[in-house]
């Protein structure tokens, strides 16, 4: 409680040319002292040059300007329905522990790019991202975006193989753990697929129909949110399995794979759609090099893909990583390597960080690798899967990581292990999907080509 308290609507007469608050000796036309609070009512634009010695406890009014090097605001600032709060730029405002602001009609945040984000930004920094088009915030960890649809966290796994190619569709809820759950059914089998989403609605370009690996360009889609069928959503140019794919909210990428009808072909086509609309998928690019077994994720604007097999003209494994700006149309360019040299692996990621898991090197590998999507470069060790093996598919909410499924050693556990993304370590036990398998497409509805949630 402040040691003197003045109203300013308050009357009072002015008797000398001095005026003391809190002092009955006035050095000066006002002579403050001491902590003092009181209510600024104020009527019509009002310019507020400077609170020397004041702390106001509320600030109402038609309009306010705040000039001047220094003022200290604490507590209520009310601004009326259709008029502004306007801070200046030469202008220093401190502000200290506001019990509320009361906006009228409308508050804009600060808005800039990625690149004119804050350097040294502090937890809960909140700003308008001009290049995502959506509000965002600081979480002390990295930047993360708000939805604007009330995604759940669903993550779903469609088809897949064991020799047969399966129609099956499950569902997990990715912050929880537990056994997935029964979603639906493809229209065809299919294994080798690839997934992408919004927070909206799930694609899947479709892999290889057995027996005889004939291949299909189906692309078929689901409404996350919504058990059920799949639909037909248009095609890819050329009927291909084992392809990459990676999404932002709004844009489905697809990128390499292999066909054997009618002769053995590898890929370096990347495709795209509108998520959104139905219709066949356009050209966007190439890979670096033509390949297939490669995965895919994103973050809200560049896509990357990792590790990849050529069998023609003959078998070689890299451990490329190329990258795309999903907005944009254009050839991949180089992005790093990973720690080692592989195919078949599982990618998933947050805004930030992608995280590539399993894959096959002469023999099966359980490491998993991260890179920082942003910033081009090498990955990093991360952890270890459960289990070595390959084609373990994964997505994730943008905190937790899930992969289901794989190859181990030619059988096709139905295990589900999750990590948490920003935090390295060994992935943990999740629970299961509904049958074995390896080759599932994956998507969710919080991914981290969303932003998060």
């Amino acid at each position: 409680m402040p040691t003197n308290r003045i109203g300013f609507s308050s009357d009072f007469v002015l008797n000398n040319s001095k005026v003391g608050i809190g002092t009955t000796n006035p050095r000066a036309t006002l002579d403050v002292v001491g902590v003092l609070k009181g209510d600024f009512n104020i009527s019509g634009v009002t310019t507020l040059t400077s609170y020397a010695g004041f702390i106001p406890q509320k600030q109402s009014g038609d309009g306010v300007t705040i000039t001047g090097e220094v003022n200290t605001i604490s507590e209520d600032i009310i601004v009326n329905v259709g008029e502004t709060f306007i801070v200046s730029s030469g202008s220093t405002i401190s502000l200290g522990t506001l019990e509320s602001i009361s906006i009228g009609a409308h508050l804009s945040v600060p808005n800039g790019g990625i690149t004119l984000r804050p350097q040294d930004p502090i937890e809960g920094t909140v700003r308008f991202n001009d290049d995502l088009n959506t509000l965002e915030f600081y979480n002390g960890v990295e930047w993360r975006q708000f939805t604007v649809t009330g995604a759940s966290g669903r993550g779903v796994f469609q088809g897949g193989a064991t020799g047969s190619r399966l129609t099956i569709i499950d569902y997990v809820n990715i912050s929880s753990t537990g056994n997935a759950l029964n979603f639906g059914s493809l229209i065809s089998g299919s294994g080798g697929s690839a997934g992408c989403s919004s927070q909206i609605r799930g694609l899947f370009a479709y892999g290889y129909l057995g027996p005889g690996f004939t291949g299909n360009n189906t692309i078929e889609y689901i409404t996350i949110a919504s058990e059920g069928n799949s639909i037909d959503f248009g095609d890819i140019s050329v009927a291909r399995g084992d392809i990459a794919s990676c999404s932002s909210s709004s844009r489905g990428i697809f990128a390499g794979g292999y066909t054997n009808t009618p002769a053995a072909t590898n890929s370096n086509v990347i495709e795209y759609v509108q998520i959104s609309t139905l219709g066949n998928a356009l050209d966007f690019g190439d890979l670096t090099r033509i390949q297939y077994d490669t995965s895919g994720c994103a973050s809200p604007t560049r896509g990357i893909f990792s590790a990849n097999i050529q069998s023609v003209p003959a078998v070689t494994y890299s451990s490329s990583i190329n990258s795309i700006t999903i907005s944009s149309t254009g050839n991949a360019v180089q992005f790093g390597n990973l720690t080692e040299t592989k195919f078949g692996c599982g990618s998933l990621s947050s805004s930030v960080r992608g995280i590539i898991a399993g894959g096959y090197n002469s023999t099966r590998v359980n490491t998993i690798d991260f890179v920082t999507i942003a910033s081009l470069g090498n990955s990093q060790d991360f952890g270890d899967l459960t289990e070595s093996k390959l084609h373990a598919n994964g997505t994730s909410n943008s905190i937790r990581g899930v992969f289901a499924g794989g190859n181990v050693s030619g059988l096709y556990p139905n295990v589900i292990e999750y990590v948490t993304i920003t935090s390295s370590g060994n992935a943990q036990d999740f629970g299961d999907l509904t049958t074995t398998r390896a080759r599932t497409g994956a998507c969710s509805d919080s991914h981290g080509g969303l932003g998060g949630f």
